[in-house]
C-alpha cells in the first residue's frame, strides 16, 4: 500500500511536470523501482501509464500541431509511429541485465538533453531550417530512443522542430501529439509483455492523466525556470543513485 502511494503521487507529480516542462518520467522510474521492479519492468510500466495523459495532452493541444517546411505532420506521425515501433522491440529483444547496465548512461543522457534544451539552447531571430529527409531522420531517431527509454525526447523534438524552423508553441504542441504517437507503437507492443505491471500501471495512469490536466492551471502559477532547475537536479541524482547502485 506504502509504494502504491508513493507511485500515485509519482504520477501525479510526473503529470504536471510533463505539462510544464517535461522529464516526468525521472519521477516515475524511482518511483516504480522503489516498488520492487526491476529496471525493464519499471520502464515499460511507466511507458503504458503514462501514455493516457498524452493522449489528454496532444488532444488538447490538437489546434497548433503543425508540419514544417516539406514535412507533413502526418509524416511526422508516421515516422514517430515507426521509430517508437523499433525501439519498444529492440527494447523487449535485450536482455534485462543488457538494459540494466545502459539505463545510467540513458538518464545520463536524458539528463544532459534536458538541462541543454533548457538552458543551453538560444533562441535566435533567424532559425536554421534543415530539409526534409534530415528532420525525418533525425526523428526518426528520436523516436527509436523514445520507444527505448523515453526520457528527454520532448526537448530533443522540440530542438528538431526549432531548428527546423518551428516556432515555440507550436513545436511544443506538435511534439506532444508525436509523443503520444510514438508511444503507441511501444504500448501495443509492451501490453502483451509480462513486465507491465498493471496494478502500479493503473495508479500511475490514472494520477499522472489528474497531474496533466492540473498542469494546465499550475502552468500561470508556477516558476518554470525553478521547475526545471528541479528536473535537473533530481536526473543528476537519479543518475549517481544509479551508478552507485552497479559500483
Amino acid at each position: 500500500m506504502t509504494a502504491l502511494i508513493i507511485i500515485a503521487i509519482a504520477g501525479l507529480w510526473a503529470g504536471v511536470q510533463n505539462t510544464l516542462a517535461g522529464g516526468g518520467s525521472f519521477v516515475t522510474l524511482p518511483a516504480l523501482l522503489f516498488a520492487g521492479m526491476t529496471p525493464l519492468s519499471a520502464n515499460i510500466t511507466s511507458t503504458v501509464a503514462l501514455f493516457p495523459g498524452q493522449l489528454a495532452s496532444g488532444y488538447a493541444g490538437r489546434g497548433m500541431v503543425r508540419g514544417v517546411g516539406e514535412v507533413t505532420f502526418r509524416a511526422l506521425v508516421f515516422t514517430s509511429l515507426a521509430g517508437g515501433a523499433a525501439g519498444a522491440l529492440l527494447l523487449l529483444i535485450t536482455p534485462p541485465t543488457v538494459f540494466a547496465k545502459m539505463i545510467p548512461w540513458l538518464v545520463l543522457f536524458a539528463t544532459a538533453m534536458f538541462a541543454w534544451g533548457s538552458f543551453g539552447r538560444k533562441p535566435s531571430a533567424q532559425a536554421r531550417h534543415v530539409g526534409a529527409p534530415v528532420l525525418i531522420g533525425i526523428q526518426f531517431l528520436i523516436s527509436i530512443y523514445g520507444g527505448y527509454f523515453g526520457g528527454g525526447i520532448g526537448f530533443l523534438m522540440m530542438a528538431a522542430l526549432s531548428i527546423a524552423g518551428m516556432t515555440a508553441r507550436n513545436a511544443g504542441a506538435t511534439k506532444n501529439a508525436l509523443a503520444a504517437a510514438m508511444n503507441a507503437s511501444a504500448v501495443a507492443m509492451f501490453a502483451f509483455s509480462p513486465e507491465v505491471k498493471w496494478l502500479e500501471a493503473l495508479v500511475l495512469a490514472v494520477s499522472s492523466t489528474v497531474g496533466y490536466l492540473l498542469g494546465v492551471w499550475v502552468l500561470r502559477r508556477v516558476n518554470e525556470t525553478m521547475l526545471r532547475i528541479g528536473v535537473v537536479v533530481l536526473g543528476v541524482a537519479l543518475t549517481i543513485g544509479l551508478f552507485w547502485r552497479q559500483a
